[in-house]
C-alpha cells in the first residue's frame, strides 16, 4: 500500500506573505489539497492549510487580498511547508515568518521553496553550506544576499532531503510530482500529473528554460517520436532509433532534444524506461530480470543500478515501500 494511505493525512502548510505570488500558492493547493478519488484511496494523503503572517495580505501586485485563514501557528501541525516565493526578494521577510521557517525545520519538517522563495530560507539561515535553486532571473542577486549558499542557476529544483527548493513558479510543478513520486511511488505519480495534464518527464536536473526558436518551416515538436518510444520502451530502442523514426540524424535529434527538453535523448529514454520499471514493480511483478526485460533496461544488474541511481532504493526496497501489499524481495 503507498506510504500514508493507512494513516492521517499528511499535512501540508503554506505560508503567503505579502507580495507572495498567487501562481505558486495556487500550485500547491492543486497539488497537495485536491481531492483525488481516481486514486481508489479510502482518504486524502495530504491536507493543505494556507497559513498567514497577518489577519490581512495583499499579494503580487495587488491582485487580490486573502483573509480569513490561520496565523503562522498553523505551521507547527505541519509535516512538510511550502514557501512560495515574490518578487521584492531585497526586503527582509517578516520575522515572525523567519521564525516559523526555523521552527518548523528545527522538529524536523520538511521544507520546500517555490521560485524566490528560496530567498526566504536562505534568509532563515537553512541553507547555509546546502545546495539550492531559485529563478535564473534572480541568482546574481541571490549569490550576492547568500554567498554561503551552494546556489546551482541552470536547474528545476534541487532535493536537499529536508530542503527541496524550486527554481521557478512551473518549476514548482515539477518539484511537487518529484515529492508525489518520492512520496508514494511512481504510478500515483503518473495519475496525479495526468490530472494536471503536466508532463512527468522532467527531472531536476534539467535546464531551467530552454531555447526554441519559431520554427520557420514546419513543427519540429518531439511529442510524437515521445509517445511513439513510450510504447515500445521494452525493445531495444537507441537513439539511432529514433533519430530514424524522426527521420533526422542523432546530432539534429540530439540538438532537438537539447532545445526542447533540456536533456538528452539517451537521458530521457533512460528516465522514461526507470519510469516503467517502477510502475511495474509497484503493480507487483516479482520477477527482477522480467521488469528488466519489459522497461528495457536490459539486465537485473542495470536495473538495480538505474533504481537504485533515481529513486536511492534497490528494487527489494522499492518494492516494500511503494508495492501492493508490500511484499518479499523481488526474485532474478
Amino acid at each position: 500500500m503507498p506510504q500514508g494511505s493507512s494513516h492521517r493525512p499528511h499535512q501540508v502548510a503554506v505560508i503567503v506573505d505579502e507580495g507572495t505570488n498567487p501562481f505558486e500558492v495556487g500550485v500547491a493547493t492543486e497539488l497537495f489539497g485536491l481531492p483525488r478519488p481516481e486514486l481508489g484511496l479510502p482518504g486524502p494523503l495530504y491536507e493543505v492549510t494556507l497559513c498567514t503572517p497577518a489577519p490581512e495580505i495583499r499579494m503580487n501586485h495587488g491582485f487580490f487580498t486573502l483573509t480569513g485563514v490561520p496565523g503562522l501557528d498553523a505551521v507547527d501541525g505541519a509535516d512538510t511547508l511550502v514557501v512560495p516565493g515574490r518578487p521584492d526578494n531585497v526586503v527582509p521577510r517578516a520575522p515572525a515568518v523567519l521564525d516559523a521557517i526555523r521552527r518548523a525545520h528545527a522538529r524536523g519538517a520538511r521544507i520546500m521553496s517555490f521560485c524566490t522563495g528560496t530567498f526566504a530560507l536562505a534568509e532563515a539561515g537553512l541553507l547555509d553550506g546546502r545546495r539550492a535553486a531559485t529563478h535564473w532571473r534572480w541568482a546574481d542577486s541571490f549569490r550576492r544576499l547568500h554567498p554561503k549558499v551552494l546556489l546551482e542557476p541552470d536547474v528545476l529544483f534541487v532535493d536537499e532531503g529536508d530542503l527541496l527548493t524550486a527554481a521557478g513558479s512551473a518549476a514548482a510543478l515539477d518539484l511537487g510530482l518529484y515529492v508525489w513520486r518520492r512520496d508514494h511511488g511512481a504510478e500515483i505519480a503518473n495519475h496525479v500529473s495526468r490530472r494536471l495534464v503536466f508532463a512527468a518527464h522532467r527531472d531536476g536536473g534539467q535546464r531551467q528554460f530552454v531555447e526554441r526558436p519559431v520554427p520557420e518551416v514546419r513543427d519540429e515538436s518531439l511529442a510524437p517520436l515521445l509517445a511513439w518510444a513510450q510504447e515500445r520502451l521494452g525493445e531495444p530502442l537507441t537513439v539511432a532509433d529514433l533519430a530514424a523514426r524522426a527521420r533526422v540524424s542523432p546530432a539534429t535529434l540530439h540538438r532537438r532534444f537539447r532545445a526542447q527538453l533540456g536533456t538528452t535523448p539517451l537521458a530521457w529514454l533512460t528516465a522514461e524506461r526507470v519510469a516503467l520499471a517502477c510502475r511495474l514493480i509497484e503493480r507487483g511483478e516479482e520477477r527482477l530480470d522480467v521488469v528488466a526485460a519489459r522497461s528495457g533496461l536490459g539486465t537485473a544488474a542495470n536495473l538495480r543500478a538505474r533504481l537504485r541511481r533515481a529513486t536511492g532504493l534497490s528494487p527489494s526496497a522499492y518494492r516494500r515501500r511503494f508495492g501492493a501489499g508490500g511484499g518479499e524481495a523481488l526474485v532474478s
